[in-house]
């Protein structure tokens, strides 16, 4: 089955979908790329050995649509040399499975987390590495500062220059419970 991608969804998606490339379990040192655009699967390997058959070999490269990879016995060398993880991630993308949250623009993402009280943030950034930068990022802190705390000054903000965003929200706002200002849309 080929799922089609939701037009206006589609549209937040690059060519390439997921990318990844490493060298194989020991004891080979065979090099292994993995690159899944919206249309087809590339699986391109390199033999990595001193032997004189083996020098100057071409790197092999596979083609295969979506469906056909999901078929494909070389799906379980993805599993081998990138792990289970990589494995499964890689079905999902072949089947139509995005996560179109994770591919949006950090400053899109910054507005929509803005939005969440710090409790959810705080659990928002144990989903995964994307979110914990974000959430942890110098200009989530900033924009958490100015649009939540109804007694913030100038001095602060040249002390949080220096000191760091995050660390002035702790110690100025949320220690005696944060006083956040009134948010308008």
């Amino acid at each position: 089955m080929v799922t089609l991608l939701r037009p206006k969804m589609a549209s937040l998606l690059g060519e390439t979908l997921f990318e990844i490339s490493g060298q194989g379990p020991p004891p080979a040192k065979d090099y292994f790329q993995l690159v899944i655009t919206k249309n087809e699967v590339k699986w391109r390997s390199w033999i990595i050995s001193l032997r004189v058959g083996f020098r100057g070999a071409a790197p092999k490269e596979l083609k295969e649509s979506h469906y056909d990879f999901l078929h494909d016995k070389s799906l379980q060398q993805v599993g081998i040399i990138f792990g289970q993880k990589i494995l499964h991630y890689t079905k999902a993308l072949c089947q139509g499975e995005f996560d179109y949250l994770e591919r949006l623009p950090d400053d899109i993402l910054l507005r929509i987390v803005s939005y969440l009280p710090l409790r959810d943030v705080t659990q928002l950034a144990q989903t995964t590495r994307k979110f914990r930068k974000l959430c942890n990022s110098e200009e989530f802190w900033e924009q958490t500062v100015r649009s939540r705390c109804a007694e913030f000054t100038p001095d602060m903000e040249t002390l949080a220059n220096a000191m760091g965003w995050r660390k002035v929200f702790f110690l100025f706002f949320n220690a005696s419970g944060p006083k956040e200002k009134k948010r308008s849309s």
